[in-house]
């Protein structure tokens, strides 16, 4: 449906090929660093039968994490801190606060306003985590972005699914080994790429570190036809993606709980969403990244508008359809960020990046907040179809790469 969309600039024949480990050990700290994103989601079941929360309280939690995420992607972008300073030395000093600040949110977890607190602030460490890894693949496989991304936005699929795979395997446990748990895994997430990625090579690197914040690089997620049309159908993914991974539960609850609605949440959410990104990944390889993120995302759409009749569906049909829809929901993740990096000016293109993740985030806190209290007074059935604006209003925009070069690969 859509013709590539042109790199920012002309490969350059100098780069050097990125030792075999780098992927590796981006892949694997993205997975540990974003672990501690649904923990409190995870054990929500809990403490909502031990503290008495009602179920709007899930979506207050998830929508705290958001802002801190918006807020620190913006101070970051402002202060340009991505491009000004070594992008491993910010994931891990963000990995391990953002593990602290859940150590933190176990400790005062009956203190309703203090958790908030701290999960907007380990939102807000997230910035230092999600878009950096990015940045770093960027730089080291600038011409194989789109399936690098894909296996890395993979990892951060399954590594912020995976405290409901914790706390399956630990449903017989107490609830503070997941948090903890995830807390410990951030912080290895962290260590592990300090000890084991190197600093990119001039040759990956931007031309040169900015000295201070520039508003016309930023300004190109509107004044530039490519960055604005990857940027705005990234948006409408995001009205999307995270109002159905925090329905997503209730969705199972109608016919499952216990373990297997936790181990049926992994697999919806982390597995099938993993595979979408790989999968992408690798289509984007021969076809481009702006083919495929707009079929993941027309998929994803139908998803939401099928809901009215495969809620109730038979088991088996009721299973495909979650598996589909998690498969798609997030595997265009990766192809919206490789077309933005690269389009994006090179020398602010972790700024640009950020300030982009701030404005998607923004507008899943909307998304999130609007379902939830919509589903608290309405069914499911016909709460979910509203989810579909987003990837309408994201395939519309994403016109704007028609006809416009050679993809993001």
């Amino acid at each position: 449906m859509f013709a590539a969309a042109s790199t920012a600039e002309p490969a350059r024949p100098e780069t050097v090929v990125a030792p075999r480990r780098v992927l590796p050990a981006l892949v694997v700290a993205q997975l540990l660093g974003t672990a501690p994103w649904f923990a409190v989601n995870a054990v929500m079941p809990e403490l909502q039968r031990e503290l008495g929360w009602s179920t709007a309280a899930v979506g207050t939690l998830t929508s705290a994490y958001q802002l801190g995420f918006i807020v620190g992607t913006l101070v970051f972008a402002l202060l340009a801190v991505a491009d000004r300073h070594s992008a491993r030395r910010v994931f891990l000093l963000c990995s391990l606060a953002s593990a602290a600040c859940t150590v933190g949110a176990w400790a005062v977890v009956r203190d309703f306003d203090a958790l908030l607190v701290l999960r907007l602030a380990s939102g807000f460490f997230l910035a230092g985590i999600y878009p950096v890894g990015m940045k770093l693949a960027a730089q080291w496989f600038p011409l194989g972005l789109g399936n690098a991304l894909g296996l890395l936005i993979s990892a951060l699929i399954v590594g912020s699914a995976s405290a409901h795979a914790l706390r399956g395997l630990g449903a017989a446990l107490p609830w503070p080994s997941v948090m903890l748990g995830v807390a410990a895994l951030a912080a290895t997430g962290g260590v592990l790429l300090w000890r084991l990625l190197p600093e990119p090579p001039a040759t990956h690197a931007a031309p040169a570190r900015p000295a201070h914040f520039d508003w016309g690089a930023l300004a190109t997620l509107w004044t530039d036809r490519k960055v604005r049309a990857s940027v705005f159908g990234y948006f409408g993914h995001m009205w999307e993606l995270y109002t159905m991974w925090v329905l997503l539960p209730l969705v199972l609850a109608t016919r499952l709980d216990g373990a297997a609605l936790s181990f049926a949440a992994f697999g919806v959410l982390g597995v099938a969403g993993a595979l979408g990104c790989v999968v992408g990944g690798r289509l984007a390889r021969r076809i481009g990244s702006a083919p495929v993120a707009a079929a993941w995302l027309a998929t994803s759409g139908l998803c939401c508008l099928l809901t009215p009749w495969l809620i109730d569906a038979p088991a088996a049909l009721f299973a495909l359809w979650l598996a589909v829809w998690g498969f798609a929901v997030t595997g265009d993740s990766p192809q919206f960020s490789a077309l933005t990096a690269s389009n994006a000016p090179r020398h602010a293109m972790g700024s640009v990046l950020m300030l982009t993740n701030c404005i998607g985030f923004a507008i899943s806190i909307v998304s999130i907040e609007l379902h939830v209290r919509l589903a608290s007074h309405a069914p499911l059935a016909t709460v979910l179809p509203w989810l579909a604006v987003g990837p309408l209003v994201g395939l519309w925009m994403l016109r704007g790469l028609r006809g416009a070069g050679a993809a993001a690969r």
